[in-house]
């Protein structure tokens, strides 16, 4: 877990935190292009995942579990670059202590939150609840069942009550992730409303508008190639699995 301190490391130096100062902003390199891509295929992947579950249908089913084994795949991937990614990618430079997380909060009330480089406090917290929601998510699929064609290719290993205890899960966990889909949206919009920070242009240009005068820690970004690799050890790793 991530102390109040600002990450440092060996290469340029954006600003990670701190209160607005009088020098203006200026647009700082935050989001590798690894971090860009998996949110941006995540987010159409999970919108094929409900369209399909929602509609049914042996060929829609087909594609749900062709979108679940992706969005597995993306999630393990971005668990590891979560250890071994760019700076603003990695655990222990987002997920911050409950007092930080407190003291953001506090400062969000008052619609003057100290600016961060990379995720915010409760933002780092709402990652980690997404990643562990959809970790759940895709396993359970691979044991659920609809009962009347379609099985996860793993529901073999479990008993049919196993089966059906996953299969509920899957249901009400998608709810859950529906629900937190909502708050970032909202959350999002928020932010461009009345802070005045466009977060949606920031993940896809990978830039940020941060105060010139915030204090500043180097940002390390790692080579993308690295992630080609991970993407690819994961890839793997998931058709072995359902293959």
């Amino acid at each position: 877990m991530k102390s109040s301190t600002p990450p440092v490391s060996d290469t340029a130096a954006p600003p990670a935190a701190g209160q607005p100062g009088p020098g203006g902003t200026s647009e700082t390199r935050v989001w590798d292009v690894p971090v860009r891509l998996f949110h941006w295929l995540l987010f159409l992947l999970l919108g094929v995942s409900w369209y399909t579950g929602e509609v049914g249908g042996l060929d829609e089913m087909t594609w749900h579990m062709w979108s679940g084994y992706a969005v597995l795949a993306l999630v393990l991937f971005r668990v590891a670059w979560g250890v071994v990614g760019s700076t603003t990618a990695r655990f222990g430079h987002f997920l911050y202590g409950p007092g930080e997380a407190i003291r953001y909060a506090a400062g969000l009330a008052r619609r003057k939150p100290p600016h961060y480089a990379g995720h915010t406090p409760l933002g780092g917290w709402m990652i980690a609840l997404m990643l562990v929601c959809l970790l759940v998510q895709t396993g359970t699929g691979l044991f659920a069942n609809d009962d009347i064609f379609t099985e996860g290719p793993l529901v073999s290993w479990v008993a049919k009550e196993t089966s059906d205890w996953l299969t509920t899960i899957h249901k009400w966990n998608f709810e859950l992730l529906l629900v937190l889909a909502g708050v970032h949206v909202a959350a999002v919009a928020f932010y461009a409303v009345v802070l005045r920070q466009n977060l949606v242009k920031a993940m896809f240009t990978g830039r940020k508008p941060l105060d010139a005068d915030a204090p500043r820690a180097p940002l390390r970004f790692v080579n993308p190639a690295l992630a080609l690799v991970i993407v690819a050890c994961a890839a793997g790793g998931v058709w072995l699995l359902v293959g």
